[in-house]
Parts: C-alpha cells; structure tokens; sequence
C-alpha cells in the first residue's frame, strides 16, 4: 500500500507529532505562539488539497476500507478550513488555559485526523475507528479546563452519552456483519436490494443511526449539546459544533445514500419524524436562553434538523444541499464563536453583548450578520441553504405529501427561530445602558478570521452557483450501483 494514498492524513498526523515535539523546547511565554504553527500547517496542508495527485482521481486504500473520491476531497477542506479558525481561536484563548496549551493543539489535530478518515471512511470498521478518534479526542477537549467545574461537567456527560452512543454503533456494525459477513460499503450497496429483506440488517441500520445521531445531535439523543456546548472552551465547542457535526453528516450521507438505500425508502417516515421533532425541539428550547453558547447548542440541534430534510428527501438535490448549508454554517458559526472568545469571557450572558457596537463595530457586524445568516434571511448564505433544503423535500411532495407537512413545520421552526436570533442582535445594538462600553481590541489574526467568514457568509449567498457546483460534483457518484474505483 502507498503511503501516498492517505497523504493528507498522516500529514496531519506529522504535524501534531512535531507540534508536541517542539513544545519540549519552546519557552512557556511562547507555547502558546504554537497555535499559530500548527494553524499554518494546517493551511498548507489545505492547499495541498489542489494538488492533481490528490484532486485529480479517485482510489481505494486498506483493502478497500478508505475511499478517496469527490465527497471525501470536499468534507476534507471544509475540516482543514475549520481546523485553520479554531486554532487561530485558541491562541487567542491560550491565557485561559493554565497548562498544556500545546496538548490542546495536538488533540484538535487529532480531531481533525479523525474527521478526515470519517470523510473516506468506505467500511464500519473505518467509520468506528474514526468516529472513536474524534470523540475520545472531544472527551478530553471539552473537560481540558479542569479547574472550571463547568467545563468537567460538560466533560463527564458528553463521555457518558458518548460511551451510550458508542455502543448503540458497535452493535449495529455487529448485527450488519453478522446478517452479511461483510462491513465493507461496496459489497454491503452490491448485495443491499437482498439485505433489505433480511429483519436482522433492519435492525443493525437503526442502531447505526442512533450511534451516527449523537454526532450530529439529533433527536432524541440529542440532549448533551447545550450542556456540553456552555460547559467547553469555546475553540473545542466551535470545533464541535461545526466540525464533529459535519463528519457525522458526511457518513450518515455515505450510508444512506450508498450502503442501506433501499432500507431507507422504506423508513421516509422515520427519517421526517426525526427531522420535524428535532426542528421543534432545537427551535422551542432555544427561546428561552440567556447563554449564548447554550442558545448556540440549541440551534445546532434545530440546524440538525434542518440538514435531515435533506437526508429524508433521498434523492441527490438533497444530499448536495446538505453539503452547501455546512459549507455556510462553517462560516456562520466560526464568526459567531470568534465573537464570543473574545466578548463573553466570564458569564457567557447575552448581557455581555450590551453596547457592543460601540465597543468594536466590527465584532457587532460579525455577530448580527451571524445571526441573520442562521435564521435564513436574505442574502446570506443561511437563506440559499434552506431553500435548497426546502426544494429537496417539496420536490418529493408529488409522491408522499407527508413531505409537505416536513416543509411546513421547517418553515415554523424559521418563524420561531427569528425571535432569539434577533434577540442576540437587539442586545447588540439596542441594549439600555450598558454597563461596560470599553473599547475590545482584536488580533490581526482574527479580523482576518472574521473577515473571510464575512466574505463567506455573503459570497455563498449571493452568488451560490461555484458552491453548488462543488456540491453537486462531490455527490455525483453516490448510488451509482457497480461504480469502478481505481485502487492504488
């Protein structure tokens, strides 16, 4: 086997060995500059992405394991690209953490190892082994403050629901395998018209979606995001929320969409009920929320739902709209995080963002045009997504109305979303004597940060069609019954 076959990998990997192997030798004044190391090799890494070794062609590695095609090239960017902000944002929480600065920038690599084998995962075993290597990366990550009781917490109950969830997914892959003797994705989509009649693969598939569920916090096992949300270092919550969802997401859409299709035409209603209630759930329980991480944990569950209207459509406008609503929520979501690293540093309250304004334009601009984006307002890049999202599902209206109800209740949920999104910009702008109006400076590092992420926010949505091209073409190949993949 070449080495080259998993290039992108590994060197992730060196890098966060070197990382750590630097740290022994930098002065503690200076560890925390690391982070700036490790975000510019992450940069390179991205930019060797282009390289036609890489994008030209699509190859099998591990007998078969490990897929490197369109949709992996693509989720393989949108981690390196997240990977890149939230190490910028760690550097600029390096006072925050008392010790092991270094360690935190390695196990965001590590993470981001783990994501990237996710994205090329072609077997349950690959897609066990990489999902375990970004949680127990997380584990550590959300409870690295050991001196906050919150953040120890948040720790304890992402590893007990995560340890619950681990075992709903070992014991589909055991049933999937024990019904088929086989976990591989091309042997499993070859043989999925004759598993589809087997009572014991049926099974299998609902404990794997339970287990692919806890990664992207959807119901119902969807209750440790706003806890674990509040209770993490704002990188690790950011890193998270964009990143770990969308590798949930990226094997949901691979075994959906490639391994168990004709299971999944028969559970259309399963997959809608899912989708409304989390919408409603992540929606109603975001209302109340004075914490604004905790208010972004609920919208990540309400988001969730939002992306499986686009698994419950089952057809190929669906699954290329859930790559560009994460392509937009990745720009989204890091402006919103980066506002409140350097904002909210003690309670987290919406309070905290009184005269924010006057205190950075900038940082006010970022976080209002985070929230418009989120409740879908034109031109940003949150309304196109939810359009493509809408148009997926009403397009399978024709052959199921119970469609239309999915769209109506999504619709509700963007009603019911624009109080507390708006209640976020109202405390920005026309909040009544604001207890601090000291001015906040930012990093050249992170209005470069913000800046793109603005960019990105209106460049998706006002000029959507290069983002949807990138889509269409990293989905074109899934179930494609009898597709030759070259192997090296």
């Amino acid at each position: 086997m070449n080495l080259s076959s998993f290039s992108l990998e590994l060197a992730v990997i060196i890098l966060a060995l070197g990382i750590i192997l630097v740290d022994l030798w930098t002065p503690v004044a200076h560890k925390a500059k690391l982070g700036y190391v490790a975000a510019l090799g992450v940069l390179l890494i991205f930019v060797g992405t282009f390289c036609p070794s890489i994008s030209g062609s699509d190859y099998l590695a591990f007998n078969g394991m490990y897929l490197h095609d369109g949709l992996a090239l693509f989720f393989k960017r949108f981690f390196l690209i997240t990977a890149f902000f939230v190490l910028l944002m760690s550097v600029e929480f390096a006072d925050r953490i008392r010790a092991g600065i270094a360690e935190f920038y390695v196990l965001l690599l590590f993470a981001l190892t783990g994501m990237m084998f996710a994205a090329s995962a072609h077997d349950f075993i690959m897609v066990f082994v990489a999902l375990e290597l970004i949680t127990v990366s997380f584990y550590i990550l959300v409870s690295f403050q050991r001196y906050r009781l919150g953040s120890l917490e948040a720790g304890v109950k992402y590893l007990i629901i995560g340890a619950v969830s681990t075992g709903f997914l070992v014991f589909g892959i055991a049933l999937i395998f024990g019904a088929a003797n086989t976990t591989n994705f091309a042997t499993l989509q070859a043989n999925a018209t004759h598993l589809a009649s087997n009572n014991v693969v049926w099974l299998g598939v609902l404990f794997v979606l339970v287990g692919l569920g806890f990664k992207i916090a959807a119901f119902p096992v969807q209750i440790w995001a706003p806890d674990v949300y509040q209770g993490a270092p704002t990188p690790a919550t950011a890193f998270l929320a964009i990143g770990s969802k969308a590798a949930g997401f990226v094997v949901l859409v691979r075994v959906i969409f490639e391994v168990v299709h004709p299971i999944a035409e028969h559970w259309k209603g399963l997959l809608m009920a899912i989708a409304a209630i989390t919408i409603l759930y992540g929606n109603l329980c975001a209302i109340p929320q004075r914490n604004l991480k905790r208010l972004l944990g609920y919208s990540s569950i309400a988001n969730a739902g939002y992306l499986l209207m686009g698994i419950a459509s089952l057809n190929k406008a669906g699954s290329s709209a859930i790559l560009y609503y994460l392509l937009g929520y990745l720009f989204t979501l890091a402006a919103a995080f980066i506002v409140i690293l350097l904002v909210a540093r003690e309670t987290e309250d919406i309070s905290e963002l009184a005269g924010l304004n006057q205190r950075s334009p900038l940082l006010a601009a970022s976080l209002a045009l985070a929230m418009v984006s989120l409740a879908g307002i034109p031109p940003l890049a949150g309304f196109f997504g939810k359009f493509l999202l809408l148009k997926s599902i009403i397009e399978q209206g024709a052959i199921n109305s119970h469609y239309y109800w999915l769209a109506g209740i999504a619709v509700v949920g963007v009603v019911i979303s624009l109080y507390y999104y708006f209640g976020v910009i109202r405390a920005i702008y026309w909040s009544k004597d604001p207890a601090n109006l000291s001015p906040i400076t930012v990093s050249i590092p992170m209005k470069v940060c913000l800046a793109i992420c603005i960019v990105g926010m209106l460049y998706l949505g006002v000029y959507p069609n290069d983002a949807l091209k990138s889509a269409d073409k990293a989905v074109a190949q899934l179930s494609v019954p009898g597709l030759v993949h070259a192997t090296r």
